[in-house]
């Protein structure tokens, strides 16, 4: 018997590496998605719980309602994709950003 742990992906045929690799991948994409959907949940408890201190703290709160709004458009929404893009640049241009 050996001490050295016998790697099984290497004995597969190559389809079964493959569909494994893929496997491993979905399920850590699968892992990063459900991390970030919490993390998203936790940052918006904060800004609906923290009252904002200032304009650009409130701007922030905007920008990020704006981007989920921006989400939900349909890609032949233009004249509404527009608007919140125009609305975007007056946040970095009144905030001194551009």
């Amino acid at each position: 018997m050996s001490d050295h742990p016998v790697d099984l992906d290497k004995r597969r045929g190559m389809a079964a590496q493959k569909a494994t690799d893929l496997r491993r991948a979905l399920a850590e994409v699968e892992a990063h998605v459900r991390e970030l959907r919490e993390r998203e949940a936790e940052l918006e408890t904060r800004m609906m719980t923290v009252p904002s201190a200032s304009w650009p703290e409130a701007a922030v709160k905007a920008r990020h309602l704006l981007n989920l709004y921006a989400a939900s458009l349909p890609a032949e929404d233009t004249r509404h994709r527009a608007l919140v893009a125009a609305l975007f640049d007056d946040f970095a241009r009144l905030n001194g950003e551009g």
